[in-house]
């Protein structure tokens, strides 16, 4: 039983990726596989690779791909966050329950300047959503 395999592969980079033609309708039956792009997935960019002149096809299917991707990537910005705070909760715990004297030595100056830091921010953060939202009403 073939597989049918999908008309473009993405090869994901730290901030896009390349964009592969697949074809596998060839004489040696071989996978081929050619770049078409390069895309960006923090400003949007794509950018045909060679000189060549995308598709409204290719265009659509890049579009799908980043908006596709930027969701994935949003979901997992979320899902660290979360676990930041369960790492905290069982770093509270940890320093309550089995902390020797020297293991807090090493980490409470660190902890309590990354604590402040980030108290600062969110407390910023919420006090402008709070104006913005009465400006609002």
């Amino acid at each position: 039983m073939a597989a049918t395999l999908p008309e473009y592969f993405f090869r994901i980079r730290e901030n896009g990726a390349f964009v592969f033609r697949v074809d596998t309708e060839n004489r040696q039956r071989r996978i081929d596989m050619e770049q078409i792009a390069a895309i960006n997935i923090r400003n949007g960019e794509i950018k045909p690779h060679g000189g060549r002149a995308l598709s409204e096809r290719d265009l659509a299917e890049i579009k799908t791909w980043m908006a596709e991707r930027s969701a994935v990537l949003a979901a997992r910005d979320i899902d660290d966050i979360k676990r930041a705070v369960d790492h905290l909760n069982l770093t509270a715990h940890w320093a309550q329950t089995k902390a020797t004297d020297e293991q807090l030595e090493a980490v409470t100056d660190d902890l309590l300047l990354t604590m402040h830091d980030l108290r600062s921010v969110l407390v910023r953060k919420k006090a402008d959503r709070l104006i913005k939202a009465q400006k609002g009403d």
